[in-house]
């Protein structure tokens, strides 16, 4: 047993000091970015912000409303080879920037995945998920992975430290997921004591990805725009959002009333609700890591969006940043214990 005395941070712990700007309007700022990739010959450009490969997120209908932004979708594992083929013969092709095809590691998870790719290779992206990515299984998944597929971008994790960040991206991923724990609806810091503060995992694995040439995606706990432009700021390459793109008319999860007032279901995929819809139920060996929440429904998610975007460049404005990548050498932390006035908050 050893304890490490080093402080670590989450997004609550930390405010970003403003800078003198030579920037007159938010309109000023770009947030598109352009990243090449460690072992792909892939390009891509957009807005680094992207849903989380949830079935009540990563929804068909989610990547069709956030492409119109430039912004990502993790498309959740559990469509039909069926329903994608559908998705993609009805939708317009420019789509194929901004998803991901998501896949678990277990044998029926990498056939799934060839049979997806065989019918729409032009897809780029590969998102390969699980809950700990320090499996040497999983670590064996990547590497089979990148040999069979050369070409596509491979996102994987998750992870929430260095040394692990460089052990994927030498095994073939280019950009690693990081955060263990910190999601709306994951209770694995509960049931098993393991994490990490975001802020911290962010800061410490962006610097491991970076040395080699790799990137990182923030994974979870995220509560506001706030905490977005932190993740940026801390240096992450993108930023996966769950419980902030949920309970909307793009995303899944169950849609019901209760008097009178709608509500939407959004739930982990570790959590009881996930497990028994498609594995059919929880195995004896485990618990459930996850807990489901009804949400008030939100609407369309365009206003979130609009919101998110606003509050990010406004950020930058406040930095002196004109372009998102900008953001992370614009940015001094300042520790506190106060976030905001809550004198009126619910």
């Amino acid at each position: 047993m050893r304890i490490e005395n080093d402080l670590k941070l989450g997004f609550k712990d930390v405010m970003i000091r403003p800078k003198r700007s030579t920037l007159s309007s938010r309109s000023q700022v770009t947030l598109d970015r352009e990243f090449s990739f460690l072992h792909s010959n892939q390009k891509w450009n957009g807005v680094p912000i992207m849903a989380a490969n949830m079935d009540t997120v990563g929804t068909f209908e989610m990547a069709t409303a956030l492409a119109k932004h430039k912004m990502f979708t993790a498309i959740h594992k559990h469509y039909t080879i069926n329903e994608w083929t559908n998705f993609l013969k009805n939708t317009d092709k420019s789509i194929l920037e901004y998803i991901a095809v998501s896949t678990g590691t277990g044998l029926n998870d990498a056939k799934k995945l060839k049979e997806i790719f065989d019918l729409h290779p032009e897809i780029k992206f590969i998102c390969i998920d699980v809950a700990n990515g320090y499996s040497e299984h999983f670590v064996r998944f990547v590497k089979k992975t990148r040999e069979l597929y050369a070409d596509k971008i491979i996102m994987a994790g998750n992870v929430v430290t260095g040394e692990m960040v460089e052990e994927l991206l030498l095994a073939g991923a280019d950009i690693i997921k990081v955060g263990i724990g910190p999601g709306s609806v994951c209770t694995t810091r509960v049931k098993t004591g393991v994490g990490y503060p975001q802020l911290s995992a962010i800061i410490e694995c962006a610097d491991a990805a970076h040395g080699l040439g790799g990137q990182i995606v923030s994974d979870g706990g995220c509560k506001i725009p706030g905490d977005i432009a932190k993740a940026f700021g801390g240096g992450a390459d993108f930023v996966m959002l769950g419980g902030m793109l949920a309970g909307h008319e793009e995303s899944g999860g169950k849609l019901i009333t209760k008097n009178g007032e709608k509500y939407k279901q959004f739930y982990g995929m570790s959590s009881e609700t996930a497990m028994n819809k498609h594995v059919g139920g929880v195995a004896n060996y485990r618990a459930s890591e996850g807990k489901m929440v009804e949400l008030p429904y939100r609407g369309a998610v365009e206003k979130t969006v609009h919101d998110i975007l606003g509050g990010l460049r406004s950020t930058c404005t406040y930095v002196g940043a004109k372009r998102l990548k900008e953001l992370t050498k614009r940015t001094t932390f300042i520790r506190v214990q106060e976030q905001h006035n809550q004198v009126f908050s619910k």
